[in-house]
């Protein structure tokens, strides 16, 4: 692993060198709104609905709360120094190399195994039209489109997320005033009922399974909020970072009570849990019943773009956070290469291998792919979320003792706040041991990940060692 080397040849002096300030206002912005909405949300939902009930809500509402504490700690930070290698940059800043090396890899992860899962709606959705189609080609057909946009520009991508958002909160916004009309005028959906706040109730209870399964469903819904840590990367390629992040960090409180526990709030009024399923978006199962010729259809072209977006985001993510390992010797040189346009493709490649095994996945195991990638990823997203914290609490130590000058855009609340959140998180982790299948799994692969890890970074640091 030595250092990474540009497209010029020079070894460039930060993780934050050849970038180009490609992104504006308008795009941030959206990136920002759109991060945090993913299949997590269009897809999981409707499995998670059916397995929880109503109560789901509770997790969505629990979950944003740490979410947006997560965030807090992301925009102090962001204002502390912004980074293309965010979260990398202050846990080796804050905590120390190893911190860095460790985050650095289980983000990747995240996003390596987000983009299965990804990819994987990718081929349920275009089953609903094509179901002759294998999931396995869908999938590999939107990873060659999306790694080709990556390839290409910054401003490509930038423009790409910037529609895809558009249209993934229009729908979002389309579905709410739907959502609200059905349940005030108590209107017929489709041969399942009337939508009310009866619903709530009516099949079971709210809690028609109990506490337990509620608390099941947390890693899933973690893994939906996964992506709203997006804006803070793209800080280091975005016009006056300190003018427009705290705005779009900001409003993340918003998203996350409108976009996320609304719309499952809707979704539990309008229909009665029982009609969803895994196997389809829960906002097509509500338009599909609404007697509107072609409203599936629609929604579920938008989910579709959902998840190439996300998919899109994480291609964007990995391969600036594997270049900020790369020029600190702590990844391969080769994910440290940057193109002419200023597109670290090193990265961008590294993570599309990966999912060409996705893609494997797809074919051998269809039916468990998307929950078997969720679970990994969340893994992944936990590690995040802890790292932004501690670095936040580290941050808030520093300015205690005068060392550093704090950023008037703070977490509230530290650092209650901050030994809440990391309480939180440990909690999901643990209760993925008595989950389902899928999170079994990736709880059991903690002790191989852990020991991936501290193999890797013995061999970083002894080749450091004169």
């Amino acid at each position: 692993m030595s250092t990474a080397v540009d497209h010029q040849g020079t070894a460039p002096g930060s993780e934050d060198a050849g970038y180009a300030q490609s992104l504006g206002n308008r795009q941030v912005r959206m990136i920002a709104i759109g991060g945090a909405i993913g299949v997590g949300l269009f897809l999981g939902a409707g499995g998670r609905m059916a397995a929880a009930g109503p109560g789901l809500v509770l997790s969505y509402a629990v979950c944003g709360i740490a979410a947006f504490f997560v965030m807090r700690a992301l925009g102090e930070l962001v204002l502390h120094r912004p980074s293309a290698g965010s979260f990398v940059t202050y846990a080796r800043e804050f905590i120390g190399p190893w911190a860095g090396f460790a985050s650095g890899w289980m983000y990747w992860l995240n996003w390596a195994m987000t983009g299965v899962a990804e990819t994987t709606a990718a081929g349920i959705y275009v089953h609903k039209w094509l179901p002759q189609i294998p999931q396995w080609v869908t999938a590999l057909v939107a990873l060659a489109v999306l790694l080709t946009v990556n390839l290409l520009s910054v401003r490509l991508f930038g423009e790409l997320e910037f529609w895809f958002a558009v249209i993934k909160v229009l729908a979002i916004v389309v579905f709410l005033f739907v959502g609200v009309a059905l349940v005030l005028t108590g209107a017929g959906v489709g041969h399942d009922g009337h939508a009310g706040v009866s619903n709530l109730t009516a099949h079971g209870g709210f809690l028609p399974h109990g506490v337990p399964i509620v608390l099941m469903s947390l890693q899933a819904v973690v893994f939906a909020y996964s992506g709203i840590e997006m804006v803070g990367i793209a800080a280091g390629e975005t016009e006056n970072p300190r003018k427009v992040l705290p705005g779009a960090i900001g409003s993340v409180i918003w998203r996350i009570g409108v976009f996320y526990v609304g719309s499952v709030l809707l979704l539990a009024m309008i229909l009665p849990w029982t009609v969803y399923s895994a196997n389809e978006s829960p906002f097509v199962t509500v338009f599909s019943r609404l007697g509107v010729p072609g409203a599936g259809d629609i929604m579920n072209a938008v989910v579709l773009t959902a998840a190439l977006s996300s998919c899109n985001s994480g291609l964007y993510s990995t391969g600036r956070v594997m270049r900020a390992l790369a020029v600190k010797g702590e990844a391969p040189s080769f994910v440290g290469r940057m193109s002419g346009r200023h597109v670290p493709y090193g990265g961008i490649l590294f993570t599309s291998i990966v999912l060409l095994l996705g893609v494997v996945l797809n074919y051998v195991v269809p039916k468990m792919a998307f929950d078997i990638a969720t679970s990994i990823a969340s893994l992944g997203v936990v590690a995040v979320w802890v790292t932004l914290i501690g670095c936040q609490l580290r941050l808030r130590s520093r300015a205690n003792r005068g060392e550093i000058e704090r950023p008037p855009f703070r977490m509230p609340w530290a650092p209650v706040s901050n030994w809440a959140t990391l309480g939180f998180l440990a909690l999901v982790v643990v209760l993925m041991a008595f989950a389902d299948t899928a999170n079994k799994i990736a709880f059991w692969c903690l002790p191989a990940v852990a020991v991936v890890l501290f193999a890797g970074w013995r061999v970083v640091r002894n080749r450091r060692t004169p």
